[in-house]
């Protein structure tokens, strides 16, 4: 069956993949490098580090993999014994995550500090690994992935030789496409407001930012109801 283009759910996608996008962007902007979103990645730093011989960067990106992982499984855990079916509640546990950050990023290093330290990056990328769980199918499964742009851009590519083909349509790439360019264009953002403030204060921008999502997807919520598997 062929999906509608322009659901609330696909609406909302684009909304939460740019907030992980813009969160991204700021992030790696001041730290050292270090990626929130990109788990392949951090995958690589983590192996090729040791021959580099830059360790630090390569335990700090194996911590940032596991962080993200867990911020999964916690979500996931949390929508299956506590939450229904609501994503409203994720960017809640986002948002909660990027003011304890900011929290931990003032008090370790100060207010006027540019750079984000290490252990509040951390907290950051649990949170990222959470919003990716906000639309999931009946099994649980990731319906609509967030920052996998990897995945994005393939499941584009597949859609796009279905069009081509003639046995899919083009709503299903340009849904696609839509979704990239959501995360593609929070990632400017990102970068623009890395550009004006840092360290804490990049923090907090960002905290503020996801709670007002989160107030978005609480509204969408009351207007469409529960996220349909």
């Amino acid at each position: 069956m062929t999906r509608r283009l322009c659901t609330s759910d696909t609406r909302l996608s684009w909304v939460l993949a740019a907030l992980a996008g813009m969160v991204g962007a700021a992030a790696f902007l001041h730290t050292t490098g270090y990626f929130v979103t990109f788990m392949t990645g951090n995958t690589e730093r983590a192996v090729l580090g040791y021959f580099h011989h830059d360790q630090g960067q390569a335990v700090a990106a194996g911590m940032l993999l596991g962080s993200f992982l867990a911020g999964v499984v916690a979500a996931s855990w949390l929508r299956r014994h506590v939450w229904s079916n609501h994503p409203h509640n994720v960017t809640v546990l986002t948002t909660l995550c990027l003011a304890l950050a900011t929290l931990y990023d003032l008090s370790a290093g100060g207010w006027h500090r540019d750079e984000v330290l290490l252990g509040p990056t951390l907290l950051v990328a649990f949170g990222i690994g959470a919003l990716n769980t906000s639309f999931v199918d009946a099994k649980g499964e990731v319906r609509i992935p967030l920052s996998y742009v990897t995945g994005t851009v393939v499941k584009l590519g597949q859609a796009i030789e279905r069009h081509v083909s003639g046995v899919g349509p083009a709503a299903d790439w340009l849904e696609y496409l839509l979704l990239y360019a959501s995360f593609a264009a929070g990632a400017l953002l990102g970068g623009l407001l890395g550009m004006v403030v840092g360290g804490p204060a990049m923090l907090m921008a960002a905290t503020v930012v996801c709670l007002a999502t989160t107030v978005y997807t609480r509204l969408h919520e009351e207007i469409y109801g529960p996220l349909i598997p």
